[in-house]
């Protein structure tokens, strides 16, 4: 296997975790219009700072950043330390560092092995406006609001698991650019690094690799910060769980996510369809790999859930679909994957 493809739901009640631009003293919730409908939604950019914030509260060192242009009256930049062997999150969370052309500086950039969609409402939600009033301590009070929402907000998502700590070289063409690393430059790292990388090919291409304990540790730390993730805009007023009330996650050979389907909505909103699983996994057959880890927690439309489990009580009964807590799902697999129970993995199937 190659990718492991999830989908995740989290629930939002009455909260504004991701706003866009405001208007006069207003706060508005970001949203996407769908068939005429208001969508609330997430950002992917929103959710992955989150899941790496949630890296470095568990002692993950994060890549520095460095906010440059606007001293020397350039374009403004964030870039991060560009260093994927050193710092995990430049590693799972790729980057751009864009380098000055009059400098005749290279541009890096690393694509991404975790890629995320956005976290959109499955039903057609219209936010809420509240209005507020600041008047303590001043003679004139201050008027301000803001929208939040309720709604559950569902993306998919897909790990790269063989690119982890791989980082492909470019040819004499150029061609291998954009996950840029000189062999020299990469190797000096890691051996001062003492993580033991070497050069192979990978996907038809020289690469500089890290070990394999190293590349499962990575995806083991990405799937712990989703157990535990929080964040987003106005915790104060409108503090609310994000850890997803509902994943699923499937190992896969190829680079297609067969859950867009699973987790979906109607105008009355959650639906979860085992029966779409059942037949997507059929369709599939011998791309992907038993057991289907679904992850729900206790409490969340457990009326849903009642159906589920009955639509695939055989597949259940038979292990090939696995459900628990989402916490006891993602940390299972992390911790399968820390003893080295799946490194097959972490290398692209045999054809």
């Amino acid at each position: 296997m190659a990718y492991l493809a999830g989908r995740m739901l989290v629930s939002v009640e009455a909260g504004a975790p991701n706003n866009g631009k405001g208007e006069d003293t207003t706060a508005r919730v970001k949203y996407a219009t769908v068939r005429g409908r208001r969508h609330p939604y997430v950002s992917a950019q929103a959710v992955r700072r989150w899941i790496r914030d949630g890296m470095v509260e568990r002692g993950v060192p994060a890549s520095p950043v460095t906010r440059v242009g606007k001293a020397q009256n350039r374009a403004q930049k964030a870039n991060t330390g560009a260093d994927p062997i050193t710092y995990a999150d430049d590693d799972l969370f790729g980057y751009m560092r864009a380098g000055a052309k009059k400098d005749d500086a290279a541009t890096t950039l690393r694509d991404s092995p975790f890629m995320l969609g956005t976290l959109m409402s499955v039903a057609p939600v219209h936010p809420t406006e509240d209005f507020g009033v600041m008047s303590r301590g001043v003679s004139e009070p201050v008027l301000h609001g803001h929208e939040f929402y309720t709604a559950d907000l569902a993306a998919p998502f897909l790990l790269d698991l063989p690119r982890i700590g791989t980082f492909t070289l470019p040819n004499s063409d150029g061609v291998g650019r954009p996950n840029y690393l000189t062999e020299e430059q990469a190797l000096q790292v890691a051996q001062a690094a003492a993580l033991g990388a070497g050069t192979e090919m990978f996907r038809g291409q020289g690469a500089v690799r890290l070990p394999v304990e190293e590349r499962r540790h990575r995806a083991a730390l990405l799937l712990e910060a989703i157990a535990h993730l929080s964040g987003g805009a106005k915790q104060a007023l409108h503090y609310g769980d994000r850890v997803p009330s509902l994943i699923v996650m499937v190992p896969f050979k190829g680079g297609v996510n067969p859950l867009a389907h699973v987790i979906t909505g109607d105008e009355d909103g959650l639906v979860v369809r085992g029966d779409v699983l059942r037949k997507e996994l059929a369709a599939w057959n011998g791309e992907w790999v038993s057991p289907v880890r679904v992850g729900w927690r206790p409490g969340f439309r457990d009326d849903l859930r009642e159906d589920f489990e009955k639509v695939c009580a055989q597949e259940i009964a038979e292990g090939t679909v696995v459900v628990n807590h989402p916490r006891t799902i993602l940390l299972g697999l992390a911790s399968e994957m820390r003893e080295g129970a799946w490194d097959a993995w972490f290398d692209d199937a045999a054809e």
